[in-house]
């Protein structure tokens, strides 16, 4: 594929009007919010009623996404006033290619053509789950970790891993564009473990989306990491490796664009949180794990009736402990969500922060961040201490 290169906004619009054309769009993502704008997500599939070929677009704003279908010509004429005014990056989905752009200034974009990542899609108005890697088709990360039987069958034992690991990819995807769209991306996931969702995570970049990685998986055990190192040696999986470490005190010689720490336990993810600021990481995607720390902090007399029982105090516990984090995080200058993960019925760890730095911390979060603070009776919490320290 060539190098990306400038050209002007008229060029591209004209890529997206060609495919409409030729019914060759497969899809259309606009993201990065302009300056001043709230933020918002763009995402463009096509469709077939009354069988016509028709395009869904499903806008999410804040907690909420609004759809709206649309001929290919109101499409057109959407994304032309869209893109470049309320929106930054641009990605369009084509059966010869996969195109991104990105405004760099005025009526001009970064243009960059990549290899194709979607199939043809499903045009059903109402279409079933479709996953990032389907079941039926095979995958060597997945057959090695006893997910699939070598001819792609999701093992019945594993269904609830095969949607966990589907699941992390959906959430990783949505958050590509976000990411330096060009050159190596850099990525530490703190506390690995046994990796399947390391593994996960270097298929999706490298094999669906084309892209060159550097992954390291960093974890306590040496056994654990050796194994994994192993794993990836026999699948050949290019820019991953794996490396003894603690989470506080690892170090890094280049930028790091996407930190990931899955299930890290109580103030491990803290750990992992204020490594990632400290990086200024592009993208933090955080599961966190048994949340003690705050339970210890709180006073029964805060909540009266509520704390005083000890199920209802710890449970509450974990919920403020990810609504201080991901509100500290706004403070710091992160576009936040708390997002669930998995169903309850599949893992208790089912919450997971989603954090994308927009380089502008806001007063207004610190503000709130603040109230929550002297509404739950605290004076700090781990993360807080950890990037304080940073500042001193």
């Amino acid at each position: 594929m060539p190098a990306p290169r400038e050209c002007s906004l008229k060029e591209f619009l004209d890529l997206l009007r060609d495919s409409l054309n030729r019914d060759a769009c497969w899809g259309v993502v606009l993201s990065q919010p302009c300056r001043g704008e709230s933020p918002s997500k763009l995402t463009v599939r096509p469709v077939e009623l009354s069988g016509e070929r028709c395009y869904q677009l499903a806008e999410r704003r804040g907690k909420q996404e609004f759809h709206l279908n649309l001929n290919a010509a109101a499409l057109q004429t959407r994304i032309t006033s869209d893109f470049g005014e309320r929106f930054e990056q641009a990605d369009l989905f084509a059966p010869d290619a996969d195109y991104s752009a990105r405004v760099i200034r005025k009526d001009v974009v970064r243009l960059t053509k990549r290899r194709p990542s979607k199939s043809a899609p499903a045009l059903t108005h109402d279409r079933g789950k479709q996953y990032l890697i389907p079941e039926g088709r095979p995958c060597p990360f997945l057959t090695e970790i006893g997910v699939m039987t070598p001819a792609g069958q999701v093992k019945a034992a594993h269904q609830a891993k095969f949607r966990q690991v589907n699941r992390f990819l959906e959430f990783v995807d949505d958050v590509l564009p976000e990411l330096p769209p060009t050159g190596v991306l850099r990525v530490i996931d703190f506390g690995c473990g046994k990796s399947y969702l390391t593994f996960a995570l270097h298929y999706l970049l490298t094999e669906l989306r084309g892209r060159e990685v550097e992954i390291i998986g960093l974890d306590l055990k040496a056994e654990v990491v050796r194994d994994c190192q192993q794993i990836a040696e026999r699948l050949g999986c290019r820019g991953l490796r794996f490396e003894v470490g603690d989470i506080a005190g690892y170090e890094t010689t280049g930028p790091v664009h996407l930190s990931v720490s899955l299930h890290a336990c109580d103030t491990a993810t803290d750990a992992a949180l204020a490594q990632a600021v400290r990086w200024q990481a592009r993208v933090i995607l955080a599961v966190p794990c048994c949340q003690h720390e705050l339970f210890g902090l709180l006073s029964d007399a805060a909540l009266p009736g509520l704390l005083q029982h000890g199920i209802l105090k710890e449970r509450f516990a974990a919920l403020a402990t990810e609504a201080l984090r991901a509100g500290l995080l706004e403070a710091v200058g992160y576009r936040t969500q708390v997002v669930e993960f998995i169903d309850m019925e599949h893992t208790p760890k089912n919450l997971l922060l989603r954090a994308v730095r927009t380089d502008r911390p806001s007063l207004e979060s610190r503000d709130r961040y603040e109230q929550l603070k002297q509404q739950l009776d605290l004076r700090e919490f781990a993360l807080e201490r950890l990037l304080s320290r940073d500042r001193d």
